[in-house]
Formats: structure tokens, sequence, C-alpha cells
């Protein structure tokens, strides 16, 4: 039998479709949960790769006080689109923009001596004062000054503030195992927090927020919250960890529904091979589908026979492996039309998998699965008004 007929309406090969009403509703969810701290937005990566600019303006619009990104590319890119407001960049490497970032008002977060001297010489010739945050490593091991040089950064910062070169204007951390429950590190970080910033502050430091809860600690360690807390992965509506609960325990919902028009539909024999490898074979006569996204597109090749999809009303799973462009489902002998959706993940509302379900298939974190998915999908966004 040849392929099917085609849907006779023209379809996207694939799309990722944005739902910023519900972006909006987690911000609402979160701020409740932070009990009277504020809100940032984390949108680094894109905004995990929902797009950061219609992201950043639909968190400001539901209350969000600060917005949070990695690098100062991306707070820059921000203001160049025009969002306004409190903005903290923190991953910085000697020589960066920090001129740029002095005269666009965004917070640099600075865990050296040696950043402090870049952003002091920047405020100098901006003629600006520039606003910095110091980060604690308070135990996770990563950025962050360390406890031992914790006085020297704190002494040399008020001598550059008392200059006019610069203004403190937060003192921060973050949790290596929040999304562990009862992990030990978890107490252990938070008294070497308090201790810190109660040191920063004996000596005069006065900072506008002190912040250590990252998206776990705001679901769930309302003792960490303080005066700001950082959301990230759960501002999209993904839960940090499957072991501290859904998105729904915490009345949260996925932003992002991930999908593709089939591009093929073909009925095939019995022991034949599917995709590089031969790795599955069909087991008798049966119909393959096509999925026009691969790996070039952010689909992690671990799916390779574990990744699940909604097709025509019922969970498939990819046939073989997927290759740069395109990967297979089997449809066990079912015959529907090419340009049919498959939806890879979302909600879970239509019975469809969730970006969880992809990464326990693949052994990764939810947050990578929609990060990682690739600018050859076009971003449609929904629900935009208010």
């Amino acid at each position: 039998m040849s392929e099917t007929a085609a849907v006779p309406t023209a379809a996207l090969r694939a799309r990722a479709e944005i739902d910023l009403g519900a972006l909006r509703a987690n911000v609402r969810a979160l701020r409740a949960r932070a009990e009277g701290a504020a809100v940032m937005a984390v949108v680094k990566s894109d905004a995990y790769g929902h797009g950061a600019v219609p992201c950043a303006r639909a968190a400001l619009a539901a209350g969000a006080s600060w917005l949070g990104t990695a690098t100062v590319e991306e707070a820059l890119a921000l203001r160049a689109a025009g969002l306004p407001g409190r903005m903290l960049c923190w991953l910085w490497v000697p020589g960066g923009p920090w001129r740029q970032a002095v005269e666009a008002d965004i917070d640099v977060s600075l865990s050296g001596l040696w950043a402090l001297r870049e952003v002091t010489d920047a405020a100098r010739a901006a003629g600006r004062v520039a606003r910095v945050q110091l980060k604690a490593d308070t135990g996770l091991g990563r950025n962050g000054c360390q406890p031992a040089d914790w006085a020297e950064l704190v002494g040399e910062a008020l001598r550059a503030e008392a200059e006019g070169l610069v203004r403190i204007t937060g003192l921060w951390s973050h949790f290596a195992c929040a999304d562990e429950p009862g992990h030990p590190s978890i107490t252990a970080q938070l008294d070497r927090f308090r201790e810190m910033t109660a040191y920063a502050e004996r000596q005069g430091v006065r900072p506008e927020v002190r912040h250590i809860a990252n998206s776990p600690a705001t679901l769930t360690l309302p003792e960490t919250h303080f005066d700001l807390v950082r959301t990230g992965i759960a501002l999209y509506g993904v839960s940090p960890s499957p072991e501290i609960g859904t998105p729904a325990d915490f009345g949260l919902r996925p932003v992002m529904t991930l999908s593709a028009s089939l591009a093929l539909v073909k009925h095939v024999p019995g022991g034949h091979g599917v995709s590089y490898g031969h790795h599955y074979v069909t087991p008798g006569e049966t119909t393959l589908g096509l999925v026009p996204v691969g790996y070039a597109d952010g689909i992690p090749r671990h799916a390779s026979g574990s990744g699940p999809v909604l097709v025509d009303g019922k969970w498939r799973t990819v046939a073989g492996r997927v290759a740069m462009d395109q990967f297979v489902v089997d449809l066990g002998g079912d015959e529907p039309p090419v340009g049919a959706e498959a939806v890879l993940f979302g909600p879970g509302d239509r019975g469809e998998p969730t970006a969880e379900d992809w990464a326990q298939a693949c052994g990764t974190i939810a947050y990578e699965i929609v990060t990682r998915i690739g600018t050859r999908v076009p971003r449609v966004y929904v629900n935009a008004s208010m």
C-alpha cells in the first residue's frame, strides 16, 4: 500500500509552542510561595530555550521584580530590547564588557578581587557608580568567594564604595543540593551563608537583597527565601526534581509544547531495519512514521529507542537511532495522515509525554530537555496578552 494522504493544510515542520499565560501564572504561584521575598525571573540561555525577551516581559508583567542572566551578553541583549528594572548577571571572565554593563545599569556579580578591580576601572571610565553583588561560595565549589577570602573581598568592595565607584547591592550564594530533600549540605550552606552575610553587614555592607534560594529552595525551603528568590526552571513549569514533586504539586504548568508534523507514513514488512545501525528491526509488518526533527534540533541522541511521542492519540517510542534531522516511530499498523501532529512533550493535558518523561528516557534532567531545543525550531507564542 502506498503512503497515506497528506493533510491538506500546510503545517510547520516543527514548533515549540510557548504559553506565556502559563508563565505568568507560574510567576504568580512562585510569588505566593516566596512569602514576601521578591522574585527574580532567571532567563539565561534564552530563557531555558523558551525565548528570553518574550518570557522576560511576561515575567515582569506578572510581578517578577528582577531578571537574572548568566552572561553579560544576555543581560545587554535584554536591555537593548527595552527591558527595564533590576537585572543581575553573574558569569564573567577577565576583559569582559564591564563598562557596557555599568552604563546599562546592570548589577554584576563579583567572586574575586580581579573582578572588583575590573569593574571599578569601568566605573571610573564611565563616570558612573557600578552596582555590584558579592557572591559567597558556601559549599557549591563553583563560582563565589571562599570563606577564607571573604574578608578581603568585602573590605576592598567597601573601600571602592567609599570612593563612590561601586554600590554593594547584594550578597548571595547558590545551593548544591536543594533538589535533594534532607541533604546535609543544605543546612551547612545556609548556616555558612548567614555567617558570611552577617560578617559583611558588621563591616558596613547594606545590601538591598540577600539571596540563596534557587527553584527547589523556593518551592520547599521557606527558611532560605531571605529578600529575593531566584526562580529558573520552575518559572517554565518544570519541576527541579521529581523527588520534590511534580509541577502540579506546586501549582505550576509547563510552558513549552514541542511538536512536529509527520513527514512520511509508510508500510514496511517484518524484519525491516530502521535508521542507522539497524538497532531496531520491525517485529512484523507495520507502519512507520517519520518525525522530521533530530539532534540538530536538540532531540537527544540518547533518546534512541526510548523517547516517547504522542501520535494519533497513542504513545509511541523512537524506533532506532535519532539522526541529525529526523527519527522514526513504529505506528504498529496505524495510519495517521502525513502532516499529522507528533507531540514530543508538553503539559501532559492531552496524554502527551512531558519533559520529565523525556529526561527519564534519556537519563538526564528536564532542564536539559527544554534548554537544548535549537533555534531551527521556531518558537510560537500563545496567550501573549494579559
